[in-house]
């Protein structure tokens, strides 16, 4: 792109502060929807649910979103990042205080389901807005050569809000109450908003110049008439980005609830678990995106994601089976409990932002924010489905049948995200590569 230099805002370092405002909006609202769920024990305490309740209300928030996150994105591609950025957090913000004030427990009072899940449900519907429009941006701001990296940035996001959640919320339950969580929350979205509308514009592009080669080649690739939501290889691979992500929820939503009930571990230890798998998370996010942009390598990476979330999942499921009811009669089994479920939280939490670089370059930067609005909703749709189904798979046979299941879900994502046709242009081009040199 070509940027005027006229102006700080419009500076081809510029970008990074966009970058930085996106970040900020995604992990603001990912300490909402992915630290809500570290507190699930103590919610569960709380607001006095069991175990099927609270699979059900942890999943309302991921259905909000998952119903907010394509308008949002077309809405996107129309008025631009930072209306839809500005709008959204604001909102999120306002519904926050509202359950700060009568959706939060007390000594004296326990609301009512339907109050906690309303506002649940709300949160998410109005932050889904954060994820297509940052992601667009990004598109905008950043060259072919460095998306990858800045993608992948961005969704560090996720696990940096999900490790800030996982870190401070617990504790901000247990000794202030989830009156005091939800306004904490409230604030990082008004302070996230406020970096949106200082930092987030459209790039400026001289009117004559052409956008880059990479631009110029991505919109000659692009179909002319038909859009993301009409375009079968888009679908495969939202498809696959929604699959990919059940293990993960498994582990971010009911992580705690597995260590505390079958491993008997203490907060202490859950905590620290789960800020390990938030934070190896993010490393891995940031190496990927490098990495694959200088090897252009995203599809074999996807694949070996896929395939080592398959195993390390079949193993706890394997573990779990093994230790039977005795997981707490045996420091190193719970230790091993611990190791295998932060591994393979880390590993099925890897592969995202190169898997939504792959997505928005297939549709082109100009229509990205559908694409990945496309994306998002199969990801909450599952982020949804996800707890509420497992306590009914707990009832069944128990965690072996949830890991097993988890396992399961990363086969059958691995050749949606690569399939045999991708994986064999990528082993030809290399092939080709290394003749020519």
């Amino acid at each position: 792109m070509i940027h005027s230099t006229s102006s700080p805002s419009c500076s081809p370092r510029h970008r990074w502060k966009v970058l930085a405002a996106g970040v900020a909006a995604n992990a603001a609202f990912s300490v909402a929807f992915s630290g809500i769920p570290m507190t699930a024990v103590l919610m569960r305490t709380g607001y006095q649910l069991d175990n099927a309740t609270l699979g059900l209300v942890l999943g309302l928030m991921g259905l909000g979103i998952a119903v907010s996150e394509l308008p949002w994105g077309l809405l996107t591609d129309r008025w631009g990042d930072r209306p839809v950025l500005l709008t959204g957090l604001g909102s999120t913000a306002i519904a926050l205080v509202a359950m700060a004030l009568w959706a939060a427990p007390s000594a004296q009072h326990v609301p009512g389901l339907g109050w906690l899940g309303a506002g649940l449900l709300l949160v998410g519907l109005l932050g889904g807005s954060v994820n297509g429009a940052s992601g667009r941006a990004v598109m905008t701001w950043f060259d072919a050569g460095e998306r990858g990296l800045a993608m992948s940035i961005r969704q560090t996001a996720v696990p940096l809000g999900g490790g800030i959640g996982a870190l401070v919320l617990p504790f901000v339950a247990l000794h202030f109450g989830f009156a005091a969580l939800y306004g904490l929350l409230a604030l990082l979205c008004a302070l996230s908003a406020a970096m949106s509308w200082a930092w987030v514009h459209e790039p400026p592009v001289a009117p004559d110049a052409p956008r880059t080669r990479a631009g110029v080649a991505e919109a000659a690739a692009m179909p002319k008439k038909s859009g993301p939501l009409r375009d079968a290889r888009v679908w495969r691979i939202v498809l696959g980005i929604g699959i990919l992500c059940a293990p993960q929820f498994a582990v971010l939503s009911f992580g705690t609830v597995f260590l505390h009930d079958f491993g008997h571990a203490g907060l202490a230890t859950i905590t620290a678990t789960m800020v390990f798998v938030q934070v190896g998370a993010m490393a891995m996010r940031v190496w990927s995106g490098r990495w694959t942009d200088r090897r252009r390598n995203r599809p074999a990476y996807l694949r070996a994601c896929s395939a080592l979330s398959v195993l390390l999942f079949a193993g706890l499921a394997v573990l779990v089976m093994a230790a039977g009811t005795h997981a707490a009669d045996s420091a190193a089994l719970r230790i091993a409990l611990v190791g295998l479920l932060a591994a393979s939280g880390v590993c099925v939490s890897a592969w995202h932002g190169v898997a939504y670089t792959e997505l928005a370059t297939l549709a082109g930067a100009a229509r990205a924010g559908t694409a990945l609005g496309m994306a998002n909703t199969s990801v909450f749709l599952v982020c949804f489905i996800t707890p509420f189904s497992i306590p009914h798979l707990l009832a069944l046979q128990g965690w072996p049948l949830v890991w097993l299941a988890a396992s399961a879900c990363a086969l059958v994502a691995m050749p949606l995200l690569v399939p045999r046709a991708a994986a064999a242009d990528q082993k030809l081009a290399k092939t080709a590569l290394s003749r020519s040199t």
